[in-house]
């Protein structure tokens, strides 16, 4: 008898595991059998990262009702798909995302521009602005709402109205008990059952404008606030005083804390850079982030931590990576002008920009990814050609191209003029220690020149 031997292979090698799964494949990666493997997978990393930047599309939606510019967005807390808006026109409104509708809108709600918003709980929202007042109001669909709130066909009351004796630049709520801040030209705390502040908190001789305050998200005693004489302050509502207040450089336009690390903070500034503080140690911030052109006006964490956006005077909106000073995301259209509200959606997926025309735009976070629904084997492919980009990142043309942007023409040249100024400015110095006596004019590093003085 003739002993037969047969190749055996098992079905489950060479079919998919689950419905819509790609088909196994065998690979040798012996690459002494394959000389031109490093070759082809480069290539195919460089296709990547051009197929990134074609597909590139990150403008979503406009959403409008405005007729003035919009300078405050904040997004509803337990809601993926809420933001609420303010603007120079004295208007509120509740943007649906998802829908691209109005939710309500609160006509006329202050005389003149409103300068802050926040979220008191899910329904109500607290406003203030120009007229010295401060409103709370029900942002429920007006079928919803209570027939005795609304004065009118158009017109609604407002829930309470808490009056201040000078012009309110911003506000924020407690996290947990139902006080807010304010920023006028001293920083105080309200009771939502009190129509007079219970607590004035300023720094010792200071007599500046503060322009922005934000309590802490973790230790929600702890409130910080800037102002127009180039500080940052910390308070503690435990104490009712300030703690410590640094000088910086530039005055600051905005603030916010790091929703996953409590002690640090982000700053953005009039020197058209971001700031990030520990404020554990204020004599220098623990990064500097350079791209804009001009002031940066508004700054938001993404939830996740891991990423934020900036919106400032030089008409683009910026996403950064956390700790990488360089090379930001920057969105641009030709009607937008200056940016003066960004913020992040609640999924992390959207950024949200307001602007002096009037808009609140919606843009993707991720310029090029494919929005609705995914395959299983296309998210196999994506997966590949990300891990494909971050294994060649540091190849000259792989880098190239995923560093390359296109920007306005008069971003590019402001850009390059203001490169011109630093490396003159470099250079003086530098031919001005030349001249000095040896170890009297030492270098000083970049992050050192920021903070003048630290005070407590």
């Amino acid at each position: 008898m003739v002993k037969i031997s047969v190749l055996q292979h098992a079905p489950s090698t060479h079919l998919p595991a689950r419905p819509g799964d790609p088909t196994p494949t065998q690979r040798n990666l012996d690459p002494l059998m394959h000389p031109f493997a490093r070759a082809r997978e480069r290539t195919r990393a460089l296709n990547a990262a051009k197929m990134e930047r074609m597909f590139a599309k990150p403008f979503v939606a406009a959403l409008e009702g405005h007729v003035d510019a919009v300078e405050v967005l904040k997004r509803r807390p337990d809601s993926v798909t809420n933001v609420v808006s303010a603007s120079w026109d004295g208007d509120i409104i509740l943007h649906d995302l998802a829908r691209r509708t109005h939710v309500s809108k609160v006509t006329s709600a202050h005389k003149g521009k409103i300068s802050g918003l926040c979220w008191a709980d899910e329904n109500r929202v607290l406003s203030c602005g120009v007229d010295r007042n401060v409103k709370m109001w029900d942002m429920r669909p007006s079928s919803q709402v209570d027939e005795s709130m609304v004065a009118g066909p158009s017109e609604q009351k407002p829930l309470n109205v808490f009056p201040g004796k000078s012009v309110f630049n911003s506000i924020d709520h407690h996290r947990s008990d139902p006080l807010f801040a304010t920023a006028s030209n001293i920083v105080q705390i309200w009771d939502e059952t009190k129509s007079a502040p219970i607590m004035n908190l300023s720094f010792p001789t200071s007599t500046e404008t503060i322009t922005g305050v934000k309590f802490n998200l973790s230790e929600s005693s702890v409130l910080a606030s800037i102002g127009s004489d180039r500080t940052f302050t910390l308070y503690d509502i435990r104490t009712g005083k300030a703690e410590r207040r640094i000088i910086m450089q530039m005055r600051s336009n905005s603030l916010s804390w790091s929703p996953t690390a409590p002690t640090s903070i982000l700053l953005a500034s009039e020197d058209h850079n971001l700031y990030t503080f520990d404020i554990r140690a204020l004599d220098t911030p623990s990064q500097i982030y350079k791209a804009h052109v001009a002031a940066v006006m508004s700054c938001d964490w993404s939830p996740t931590g891991l990423e934020f956006v900036s919106g400032g005077w030089d008409r683009t909106v910026r996403i950064w990576k956390e700790g990488q000073g360089t090379h930001p995301e920057v969105y641009h259209t030709k009607r937008m002008q200056r940016v003066l509200a960004t913020a992040f959606s609640a999924d992390a997926r959207f950024v949200l920009s307001g602007s002096d025309d009037g808009n609140v735009r919606v843009w993707k976070a991720n310029a090029s990814e494919k929005l609705g629904v995914i395959t299983a084997r296309e998210r196999a492919a994506i997966e590949y050609r990300e891990s494909l980009k971050d294994r060649w990142k540091m190849d000259s043309q792989v880098g190239k191209v995923s560093r390359s942007r296109h920007i306005p023409k008069p971003v590019y040249k402001a850009g390059e003029l203001k490169r011109t100024m630093l490396e003159a400015q470099r250079v003086k110095e530098e031919r001005r220690r030349k001249h000095t006596r040896s170890g009297e004019s030492k270098p000083k590093a970049e992050r050192k020149k920021i903070v003048v003085a630290e005070q407590s």
